[in-house]
This record gives structure tokens, C-alpha cells and sequence, in this order.
């Protein structure tokens, strides 16, 4: 492993690191040779790690919960994403925020058709199958069947949306609240909420704890 340095600016270079991959070892010969010419600093990087290290879904399920309990605050959600976050000190660093809801008569999907673009301020790091060319190319010529495998099974009279994230526009998915949960907290709706609803290949969870199908 590559152990930073917090202390000095001196790297050993990850490329020495004879498990690491090809394209580790290329990103550690970069680092290096921007923290030798003075662009950045050992410590610069070291907090960039520390901030993407602390991006877990957790933080999506914040905003989802804030939605379902605070009516004001979910439309304003729905009409501008990105500076509704903003009123919880979340900064999304794309340029627009989507957020989309579900329904009793609409389900909506998230996938990035052109590589892995993705709300990882919200949701954390994205999971490796929704990098892969399987959901990626399936998702959108049979959102239904893809759904199914993840073992959420839609009734046919409910609308399947699917929205295709860029570098420039990121979704986050509105999952429909759970029945059972008029009388939870709002931190209590949102250890409800996952990473999976999010993106929307599931529901959010039920009280009990038990995801739905």
C-alpha cells in the first residue's frame, strides 16, 4: 500500500509497489511529479482523500429523509436540487442536481450510459455494477428486466423512467416512504433510506429492516 507521507511533501512512488496495477502506478508517477514541480502538496492530496473517504450514502439518505418530513423543503428539492442541498451544507460539485421522485404510478432509475457519472457527494463511491457495461447497455432497452434481477419486481401499470447522468447533470432518486413510518424521526427514516433506493434498482427499506421486492 501507499502510505501518505502527512507530515512532508516526499512521496515514495506508488510505482515501486509491485501489486498495485498499471494504472495505480501511473496516477502515483502523476502525483508525484506534481507535488515535485510545486502544483500541489502532499497535504493537499491527503485532505482530498480525507473528504472523499467521508462521502457514503449516508449523506444522500439525509436529503431523502428532509423530503419526506418537511413538505417545503422537498419541493424546493424537486424544483432546483443543488441549491436545496446547499441548505444542509452539502456542495455538489456538477454543475446540476436532478432529483426525481417515485410514485404509486412512477419509478425512476438512474445510470450513466457513457461511463460511471455519478452523485458520489450523496451516495458515496458508485458500486461496481453500475460501472459496468452489463447495466449500463441493459438499463435502458429493459429497465424492467434489470430491476427484476436486482429483485424489485414493478407492477406493469407503473411508468419506468430512466435518466442517463453526464458530466454535466447528476440525479439523485426520491424513493417512495415506506407505510408504517408516520410516526419515525427523521433520523430514524433516514437508516431507511440506501445507496440502492437512491439510484433506484431498489425501494427503501421497511421498518423492520427488510428490503422490499
Amino acid at each position: 500500500m501507499h502510505n501518505h507521507d502527512h507530515d512532508a511533501d516526499a512521496h515514495s512512488l506508488i510505482a515501486e509497489d509491485p501489486e498495485l496495477s498499471f494504472y495505480a502506478k501511473r496516477a502515483a508517477a502523476i502525483e508525484a511529479l506534481l507535488i515535485e514541480k510545486g502544483m500541489v502538496t502532499a497535504d493537499n492530496i491527503r485532505r482530498r482523500i480525507e473528504i472523499m473517504d467521508s462521502r457514503t450514502p449516508a449523506v444522500g439518505a439525509q436529503v431523502v429523509a428532509k423530503a419526506w418530513v418537511d413538505p417545503d423543503f422537498r419541493t424546493r428539492l424537486l424544483a432546483n436540487a443543488k441549491a436545496a442541498v446547499a441548505e444542509l451544507d452539502i456542495e455538489v460539485e456538477s454543475p446540476n442536481l436532478v432529483a426525481v421522485e417515485n410514485t404509486v404510478g412512477i419509478h425512476n432509475v438512474i445510470v450513466c450510459t457513457l461511463c460511471s457519472c455519478y452523485p458520489t457527494v450523496l451516495l458515496g463511491a458508485s458500486p461496481g455494477w453500475y460501472k459496468s457495461l452489463e447495466y449500463r447497455a441493459r438499463v435502458v432497452v429493459d429497465a424492467r428486466g434489470v430491476l427484476r434481477e436486482f429483485g424489485l419486481e414493478l407492477d406493469e401499470e407503473v411508468q419506468v423512467r430512466v435518466y442517463d447522468s453526464t458530466a454535466e447533470m447528476r440525479y439523485i432518486v426520491i424513493p417512495q416512504r415506506p407505510d408504517g413510518t408516520e410516526h419515525m424521526s427523521e433520523e430514524e427514516l433516514a437508516a431507511l433510506i440506501t445507496r440502492d433506493s437512491m439510484i433506484g434498482v431498489a425501494r427503501a427499506r421497511t421498518p423492520a429492516g427488510e428490503m422490499e421486492s
